[in-house]
């Protein structure tokens, strides 16, 4: 005769791991408690927490204390880029993935034509130009 187990313990929504763990305020899944651990102007990306506040449309929604789902807000599809909305709403750090992305035409470096993709690569931007980390930007020199 087998042992009933006991409901299964919470574990984070995002890493998996079973400790440390609190229930997000927009979506109410556990997360890791880890917050704590990022370091200001760091750019680290090791907060489940953090990351599903700050990179998520979900935490975007809740932050900025918009009514309904989500993924039906209107206000958050507007607020941002549709490349963002894509970012926002479709990275690692969502519980639930936006099922209906809206389309966009990636953004090109003004030197190489390489593609930048905004939620995830370092560039620069003045005005209309953008450049990639890779490319130098022609008027930095004239600035020093």
């Amino acid at each position: 005769m087998k042992k009933n187990p006991g409901p299964a313990k919470p574990k984070c929504g995002l890493c998996g791991k079973g400790k440390n763990l609190t229930k997000t305020p927009c979506c109410d899944q556990w997360i890791c408690d880890d917050e704590h651990k990022y370091v200001v102007f760091s750019y680290a990306k090791n907060s489940c927490s953090r990351n599903h506040r700050r990179y998520t449309l979900c935490g975007f929604h809740h932050n900025e204390g918009h009514s309904g789902k989500w993924q039906d807000c209107k206000a958050c599809r507007e607020g941002f880029e549709p490349e963002m909305v894509v970012y926002y709403g479709t990275n690692e750090y969502n519980f639930e993935k936006l099922q209906n992305p809206p389309e966009y035409e990636p953004s090109h470096c003004s030197i190489c034509s390489g593609i930048i993709k905004f939620g995830t690569d370092g560039y620069t931007m003045k005005g209309d130009q953008l450049w990639c980390t890779k490319c130098k930007d022609p008027f930095s020199e004239s600035l020093e």
